[in-house]
């Protein structure tokens, strides 16, 4: 059902308009709650994913434009649209392709059965009858900046790692921004939480921390390359991780650097990494 929007207060409109990102994610407790996908590509990947639709806000010239075909595989999910400037005063902010689409979360994964998955499919044999050689898990331990999840999680998929895992203190990768700056791939990429990083351990996996230390290792070490399971850890933006942490990891990993620069952001040195240890 198509509703062309003439009160930009009405009650349909609050997911979008009055309710804070947090609030939809406990918006069905004790079920899964809401979030928002943002433009056709990312709506479409959701969707893909299996991802079910609440309802849609849409630019008025997507109706019989680029979400036509998804609409109709929609079957009777209501639709809200109006001119750009109209959603842009709804919304509060600028809208990337013109379309947001409300859906409900999907119950994750454990972190013990995600971990399995990852040593199954390590232990597979191709259809050539070759094994795969190696794991690696991507580990996003407490960074708080969506758009740096989101970042991080985009690399993950991109360079193959097998799942990614976050910290409970982390920002939410199903909030709109995470998931418009990983372009959709939060929707490709196995994603779960865990509680510490002797999870992984115990699953056979060795930690290898971003982290500038004493005895930090190059990224380029044949040691790491070596390891059949490897988890990648990176910290928060601004702290690094912590020294607990760090302490549970078997490798503190550094990027080799030129002008006296000692650092890189953190999604940057994920991608650096996932490239290297691929």
């Amino acid at each position: 059902m198509i509703t062309e929007i003439r009160e930009a207060d009405a009650a349909e409109l609050d997911i979008y308009a009055r309710e804070s990102e947090n609030k939809l994610r406990h918006y069905y407790e004790p079920r899964g709650g809401l979030f928002i996908a943002e433009s056709p590509k990312v709506i479409r990947r959701a969707l893909d994913a299996g991802y079910e639709p609440v309802s849609f806000l849409l630019e008025k010239k997507h109706i019989t434009g680029e979400m036509k075909e998804i609409l109709e595989s929609c079957g009777e999910v209501q639709v809200f649209t109006a001119e750009l400037p109209v959603l842009e005063s709804i919304t509060g902010y600028k809208l990337t392709g013109g379309a947001l689409c409300a859906m409900k979360r999907k119950e994750l994964p454990k972190a013990e059965s995600l971990l399995v998955r990852c040593g199954e499919e390590y232990s597979r044999i191709d259809e050539n009858s070759t094994p795969k050689s190696r794991s690696r898990v991507a580990v996003i331990a407490n960074v708080e900046n969506p758009t740096n999840v989101g970042a991080i999680i985009r690399s993950a998929a991109a360079m193959g790692m097998d799942a990614v895992f976050l910290t409970r203190d982390c920002s939410d990768p199903l909030f709109r921004r995470a998931i418009r700056v990983s372009m959709g791939t939060v929707f490709q990429v196995p994603w779960t939480y865990i509680d510490s990083l002797g999870e992984l351990k115990e699953a056979g996996y060795r930690l290898a921390a971003m982290a500038l230390t004493d005895d930090s290792v190059r990224l380029d070490d044949e040691a790491l390359g070596r390891e059949n399971r490897l988890a990648i850890v990176v910290g928060n933006e601004g702290d690094g991780l912590s020294r607990e942490m760090l302490d549970i990891c078997d490798y503190a990993v550094k990027i080799p650097m030129h002008n006296q620069v000692d650092s890189l952001n953190a999604a940057a040195a994920a991608a650096v990494a996932f490239w290297e240890l691929r």
